[in-house]
């Protein structure tokens, strides 16, 4: 992990006061008091400008404006804020902003600007002038340090590409022993610690190696089979560490924020159908792991992440014993492969060319888990407020029957919808249709 901490003494920051009328009356700290603070960070880096000064389309999960006294407690500004997302903290009191900036540097945060002070009032006469003490936290871990999730496995945050310099890139990387055991010791108390021992160890030195080696490789190709417009909207790999048996144990990719401009909910599927018909059709790739979780709006579209468990199209995985039984288990066990088994027993899912995918490594497995999550694009919260969506509205009824035609076909044999471009087809009948 990349440490972003002060490891000199606080000096004084100064620098010309922004101008009044770029800084909004929040009502936080006070107006004056930041347009100082903001004219000491706006020049160094544009980022601040566009989350920390008047912006009509800013959110508050951007970027957080905050007393001390408002930032007491970390836990709370990290659930309110998104992944790299932004507090600005300011206080009187140098001992407490120093002590604030001390615990969220502890808390899943990084200091994008350690503790220092400004001088305000009296046009910054020393002797009349009184210090504001400030810092700027960045939210670069996905949840906080020492929580458990299911959601997340690998050890993934935000990190400058150099200390305290550089655009900020995600480092993902092959969790500590520790930290797969405790994961392991709170999901399996039946077993005793020696077989959880083991299983850990083996996460550690072959599974996730493994697939983040993989990954680095998709990755790889997808920036080279994909068109330009299409390749910003997945990771591409700035560099990599390895062991000495050749596996990724670290990996810096870039960033895909999302954007603050949100689409409408045709749009939106519009946009991730059009993606995944390129990941299929032009890089030859399947996704295999197609959750909301892995979607992001960016300032270029619509975007896929985490290719981790994704498969070249007609890969012989046999070659491989290890990864034969690990996607095998793969396709019995993951949320997308229950689903699917459980809608087509129900009758859900009639169509062969979507019920074909079951248990199976095939691209029908992307088309199913696209089309089903049409119907719920609010399922991942960071995406809910970039989606207009209406659950009435005209865009989720016609979406809805566009998903029964896909996974109910009038002719079960012979659907209409078999590949990503004939739902793109769909999705650009419906646009016809409301333009």
């Amino acid at each position: 992990m990349v440490e972003m901490v002060l490891t000199e003494p606080v000096r004084e920051a100064s620098a010309p006061t922004a101008p009044a009328s770029s800084f909004p009356a929040f009502g936080q700290p006070e107006a004056h008091t930041c347009q100082t603070i903001l004219g000491r960070l706006l020049p160094r880096d544009s980022e601040y400008q566009q989350l920390l000064v008047c912006d009509p389309g800013r959110r508050e999960a951007d970027a957080r404006l905050l007393t001390a006294e408002q930032a007491a407690t970390p836990a709370q500004v990290f659930n309110s804020l998104r992944w790299g997302g932004l507090a600005l903290v300011t206080g009187n009191s140098g001992r407490q902003v120093a002590d604030l900036a001390d615990r969220y540097g502890r808390a899943g945060f990084a200091l994008e600007q350690p503790h220092t002070y400004v001088r305000e009032g009296f046009w910054g006469l020393p002797l009349l002038s009184r210090k504001r003490h400030f810092f700027v936290a960045r939210k670069v871990m996905l949840i906080p340090p020492g929580d458990i999730t299911e959601r997340f496995t690998y050890q993934v945050q935000l990190a400058r590409q150099r200390q305290h310099a550089g655009p900020v890139v995600v480092v993902k990387e092959v969790p500590s022993f520790e930290s797969v055991l405790l994961r392991l010791q709170n999901r399996r108390t039946e077993l005793p610690a020696d077989v959880l021992e083991r299983r850990a160890r083996k996460f550690t030195s072959k599974i996730f190696p493994t697939f983040l080696t993989r990954e680095a490789g998709i990755l790889k190709i997808l920036q080279e089979r994909l068109p330009e417009p299409y390749a910003r909207r997945v990771p591409h790999v700035i560099d990599m560490e390895r062991d000495d048996r050749g596996f990724v144990r670290r990996l810096r990719m870039n960033w895909l924020r999302n954007t603050r401009q949100p689409l409408s909910h045709l749009e939106f599927a519009h946009q991730s159908c059009d993606l995944l018909r390129m990941v299929h059709d032009c890089a030859r790739v399947i996704h295999l792991d197609l959750r909301l979780d892995n979607f992001v709006i960016t300032d270029q579209g619509v975007g896929f992440v985490d290719f981790g468990s994704s498969v070249r199209e007609n890969e012989d995985l046999s070659q491989n014993p290890l990864l034969e039984g690990l996607f095998s288990e793969l396709m019995r066990t993951s949320q997308i492969q229950r689903m699917l088994e459980q809608m087509t027993l129900t009758g859900h899912v009639t169509s062969h060319a979507i019920s074909r995918g079951h248990r199976k490594i095939d691209k029908a497995v992307d088309l199913f888990y696209l089309a089903v999550q049409f119907n719920s694009p609010h399922a991942n919260p960071d995406l809910a407020p970039l989606i207009e969506y209406d659950r009435g509205g005209p865009d989720a009824r016609q979406l809805s029957r566009l998903t029964q035609e896909i996974l109910r076909p009038v002719e079960p044999e012979r659907p209409v919808f078999r590949t990503a471009q004939d739902i793109l087809r769909g999705l650009e009948r419906i646009r016809g249709r409301r333009a």
